[in-house]
């Protein structure tokens, strides 16, 4: 497959209103707004996304309306992921229909699989859609954790075409390098290790901090790309307050509550995601004026 993503990538916030409703227009302007600020591949309806959260009617409505706004200006990664095999295949398949770019396909939470029932989850998905798909890898929220083997037993499919490592193990990417015998995507999903997993051979990060810092992220990206490696470092060193800002709750809750300080989406999340902590608003407040995106 000739998928290839690179730079930084938004894992997309879904805009609600206060009674928990999507909220469409902000959702469309937001897209528009990623795009303009220099975002490079749009990440629908993962964690982020509150993907748990949404119905199977509110998930395809987002993925199409991401799809619509980037109106090919850029790729839509479409979250597609499930701990039901069939619902996954589902979710995938519209996708496919709806003209995303690729899918990204989370390891099953909460039932466990072997890394036997990983390597069928996956090849049941993509032999059933013929479509590119990028394995979402979070130990934390998934509680397995797809070894370095099973992934590249996966790779030998053409339709496996990358990896969304939210491990934070910086090994890892090296490992897979070494595994696999393609060109295959690695891409962070730890803010935190977004130059570190450059180094160790990555390609990109799917990234929280860009949905509210689209454009410090994306030049972060680009100067490690052009090979001005001391600029790099010091965005990534600028950055790295609103990361851990960002952090101090589960995500998406402090992301949503900086965005809706900087007037870009309200910062309704769904149970059983509360209202962030007081203590978490202060936090961000300050982060976003250290950073330099507030006062």
């Amino acid at each position: 497959m000739s998928i290839w993503f690179e730079g930084s990538i938004t894992a997309l916030i879904t805009p609600m209103k206060q009674d928990g409703s999507l909220d469409i227009p902000t959702f469309e302007k937001f897209v528009d707004w990623q795009i303009q600020e220099g975002t490079s591949v749009l990440a629908p309806v993962g964690t982020t996304g509150e993907s748990p959260t949404l119905s199977h009617e509110e998930h395809r409505k987002i993925v199409e309306v991401a799809v619509k706004v980037a109106n090919g200006r850029v790729p839509v990664l479409a979250g597609a992921g499930s701990n039901s095999t069939s619902e996954a295949i589902e979710m995938v398949k519209f996708a496919k229909e709806i003209g995303a770019t690729a899918a990204l396909v989370v390891t099953p939470y909460y039932n466990k699989p072997t890394q036997e029932g990983l390597y069928c989850h996956y090849m049941s998905i993509v032999e059933a859609t013929e479509f590119p798909v990028y394995i979402y890898n979070i130990p934390a929220r998934s509680v397995i954790d797809m070894s370095v083997e099973t992934m590249a037993r996966l790779a030998e499919n053409p339709y496996i075409v990358g990896v969304k490592d939210a491990t934070a193990n910086l090994v890892r990417p090296i490992q897979v390098r070494r595994a696999v015998k393609k060109n295959f995507n690695q891409l962070s999903g730890e803010d935190g290790t977004a130059i570190s997993f450059l180094a160790a051979g990555g390609d990109g990060c799917i990234s929280v901090t860009a949905n509210i810092a689209p454009k410090l992220c994306a030049e972060m990206q680009q100067a490690w790309k052009d090979g001005h490696i001391a600029n790099a470092m010091v965005m990534q060193d600028r950055l790295s307050v609103l990361h851990d800002a960002l952090f101090i709750e589960s995500n998406p809750g402090p992301v949503k509550f900086a965005a809706s300080v900087l007037g870009l989406a309200g910062e309704t999340c769904r149970l059983p995601l509360a209202p962030v902590a007081e203590k978490t608003r202060i936090r961000v407040k300050e982060a976003l004026e250290k950073v330099g995106l507030l006062g």
